[in-house]
């Protein structure tokens, strides 16, 4: 199978969070592009809540956790940007979505969703970078930075990351963290 578009994995995340909302009772809807920010409006018809999500999405051909001496073992990383640092509403979420590809069939994918609140990015997007930038002082400071996502560590770590047991499919969209 040829290599698939950054488009399309990002489009497929998009798709698959939409479907896994409206399986749960969700009103949502794609922004496609036009709300600056967020992939996917969501309203609660329940409890009358309107939420804002943003989707982010990864997709790779590994069967185990990544490991780091600084961040301990986690499932992956997605890309993010400083201006994750400063972002802090209670009404918006990050979807992370974790896409496996099987190695042995190309065409066989799993799926994997973890819902943060904003400013728990926010807060470990920030500390994640200040703490990659001292620790090696030949590491430039650019825009760019990286979110985890935690698996339990056996060795003390120096900043673990958010863990997946807490964010794991938690559609709920639970503040409380």
């Amino acid at each position: 199978m040829p290599r698939i578009p950054p488009n399309s994995v990002a489009l497929a995340g998009e798709f698959a969070v939409l479907s896994q909302l409206a399986l749960r009772g969700y009103d949502a809807a794609l922004t496609l592009g036009h709300t600056k920010n967020i992939d996917i409006l969501v309203y609660e018809p329940a409890t009358r809540r309107r939420l804002e999500v943003e989707v982010k999405t990864n997709l790779e051909r590994r069967t185990g956790p990544s490991t780091s001496k600084l961040f301990g073992r986690f499932v992956t990383d997605w890309q993010m940007n400083e201006k994750h640092e400063g972002v802090n509403d209670p009404t918006l979420f990050y979807c992370f979505v974790h896409i496996n590809q099987d190695r042995g069939d190309s065409t066989s994918f799993a799926f994997r969703y973890f819902i943060v609140p904003s400013k728990v990015v926010a807060d470990y997007v920030r500390e994640e970078h200040r703490l990659w930038l001292r620790v090696d002082r030949t590491h430039r400071d650019t825009p760019r930075r990286l979110f985890k996502i935690g698996l339990p560590n056996e060795e003390d770590v120096v900043l673990p990351a958010p863990l997946a047991a807490k964010y794991e499919n938690d559609w709920g969209f639970s503040n409380e963290r």
